[in-house]
């Protein structure tokens, strides 16, 4: 299968008003580190498990959103992806979502921002991805932390697989 990363530039436009038209991206976050997001890009279209990688696609300009290779999982998954936020005040937001033929989704979410309802660190488990999370502590490197991620929805996926 092809993989390929579509590069975004918004010419005219700064990535941080184009921020609120992102659904879902909290304020006090700072403005988006446009040269690591394709940089995270990047990294993920050398992945396997990816199918299509975009960086700062239309829907989502402050994002990355790699979409799984279906192969991976059962036929009741119709999408299953990936979007990387990640702030100049390295604050970051890694949202995972399943989405099934029968309508429903399995969500969760790694975060790092401030917030009056857990640490500065948390993850949002599934499968609604809830709030108030799990405190959890991630590493400064962004390799890391996605490393962490991926390792998880790794096992997630080789579940399905188990007898």
């Amino acid at each position: 299968m092809t993989r390929r990363v579509v590069t975004i530039l918004l010419s005219g436009t700064s990535l941080t008003s184009s921020m609120s038209n992102d659904p879902g991206t909290p304020t006090g976050r700072g403005p988006v580190d446009a040269a690591l997001v394709d940089r995270i890009a990047a990294h993920l279209v050398r992945s396997e498990r990816f199918s299509d990688v975009h960086s700062r696609p239309p829907y989502a300009p402050s994002a990355v959103v790699a979409d799984y290779d279906l192969g991976y999982f059962p036929s009741g998954v119709e999408r299953a992806y990936l979007r990387i936020r990640w702030f100049e005040t390295d604050d970051f937001s890694i949202h995972y979502s399943e989405q099934y033929g029968t309508g429903g989704s399995w969500e969760c979410r790694w975060d790092r921002h401030p917030n009056d309802h857990n640490t500065r660190e948390h993850f949002h488990p599934p499968p609604d991805a809830a709030t108030p999370e799990v405190d959890e502590e991630y590493s400064s490197d962004w390799r890391s932390v996605l490393t962490t991620v991926l390792t998880r929805l790794d096992d997630r996926i080789a579940a399905f697989w188990e007898d």
